[in-house]
């Protein structure tokens, strides 16, 4: 059995790093903040008998040898950067559990055919540069120099951010993992949903992760004078803008699954009497099934032009980022299956509405996660929370997953 009073007071201390006036925990990619949290985490690796080294993109890795030198490694990962006055347990939980799955194996002279690392991925939240897991990009050998681009409020590119922390930008793609040198990966995360809880739930198996798309609209129309310009000679871009977030909530809830949102709005110049000249917003639309989503985006789009040409304003869309979906493996979800079964876990599939690492793994390996128990659904904000019991529940079935992928039967 994993110690889950360990794990609890691992993670109350982990959430100590980032802490804000306002509430909630802020560590954001390649900080000071981040680095305090990867240098309490490294020292649990080394406390569960684990080696432990940073690799060229700076994943935190703690690895536990298997009795088959030559035998593909199983991945247990999650992430330790947070959103603005985040949670304590989105990213954590899945770190530190594997800290704990690996610790109580060598505790119990438990040893298996394949070796395991645990992995504290960079920058999976995207929060700092609206480009998000940097890490599983980066060992999926999906992250190309070129692509580090993309800069933060303080004009601070990703380039430049890691070579401020002493990482080499030119070195990235020797974090890649070889094809087949990774046999699976499992990750624990809470479920930020109220599935699990509405069936009082401790645990779920997860199906799927859905997709994000993220695009950047921008509108331009014509700036003036707010007493001077009459409503029917205006173009309006922020008119325009609220017309088109309108067709986006409209056309997700048309679906089962689908979830559109505006996450960000800035307006130009900004004035109270200034019609806006200029107004840009982003979209997030998810689904898992990516035909589903592809048309969802095919019907924004149409309106959106729609609209912005009536109103005579003119509409620019930039991609950010477009992930396609990830279907988790049926061997490892049978896998959880038998570990919620020799817990008395009851349990039931769901899919993730929310971005996880494993979508980067999908073509290195089998992926396959673990949901824990959010209470009343609430994540990335301080309230956030899965009790002791629902974290140690997820932590002994991410255990004997593992224990059984890393056996070699």
């Amino acid at each position: 059995m994993i110690n889950a009073d360990r794990l609890w007071d691992r993670l109350m201390q982990l959430s100590s790093i980032g802490t804000q006036e306002v509430g909630g925990i802020t560590r954001l990619s390649f900080s000071p903040e981040e680095r305090a949290a990867k240098d309490l985490v490294t020292g649990f690796m080394k406390e569960a008998g684990l080696s432990v080294r940073e690799d060229e993109v700076g994943n935190l890795i703690g690895r536990k040898e298997g009795t088959n030198p030559n035998a593909p490694v199983v991945l247990i990962g999650s992430h330790l950067d947070s959103v603005p006055s985040g949670g304590n347990f989105d990213g954590p939980l899945g770190v530190l559990s594997g800290v704990e799955a690996l610790q109580t194996m060598n505790e119990q002279g438990v040893e298996t055919e394949h070796p395991i690392e645990v992995i504290a991925f960079t920058d999976e939240e995207g929060t700092r540069f609206g480009y998000g897991m940097i890490g599983s990009r980066g060992i999926a050998g999906l992250l190309k120099e070129d692509e580090l681009v993309s800069r933060d409020e303080a004009g601070i590119s990703i380039a430049e951010a890691m070579a401020n922390v002493g990482l080499d930008p030119a070195q990235i793609s020797k974090a890649a993992r070889e094809p087949g040198s990774v046999k699976a990966y499992v990750e624990l995360h809470i479920e930020q949903g109220k599935v699990l809880e509405s069936r009082d739930l401790s645990v779920g198996i997860v199906s799927g992760v859905a997709g994000p798309l993220w695009l950047k609209f921008i509108l331009e129309g014509e700036a003036g004078h707010a007493g001077a310009t009459p409503m029917n000679m205006r173009k309006d871009p922020l008119a325009a803008a609220a017309e088109v977030m309108l067709v986006i909530e409209r056309q997700a809830a048309r679906q089962e699954i689908s979830v559109g949102t505006v996450g960000k709005l800035q307006v130009f110049p900004g004035g109270v009497n200034i019609i806006p000249g200029r107004v840009e917003f982003t979209l997030d639309l998810r689904d898992v099934d990516i035909q589903v989503r592809d048309q969802v985006e095919q019907a924004i789009m149409a309106e959106a032009e729609a609209i912005c040409a009536k109103r005579g304003v003119k509409l620019q869309v930039e991609l950010l980022q477009r992930i396609n979906p990830a279907v988790c493996s049926e061997e490892i979800r049978s896998a959880i299956q038998a570990a919620c079964a020799a817990e008395g876990l009851e349990t039931i599939t769901l899919p993730s509405g929310a971005g996880h690492d494993c979508m980067q793994l999908t073509e290195l390996c089998p992926v396959g996660m673990i949901f824990a128990r959010s209470k009343d659904g609430i994540s990335h904000n301080p309230a956030e929370y899965t009790s002791k019991e629902d974290c140690g529940n997820g932590a002994q079935v991410l255990y004997r997953t593992v224990l059984s992928l890393a056996s070699g039967k």
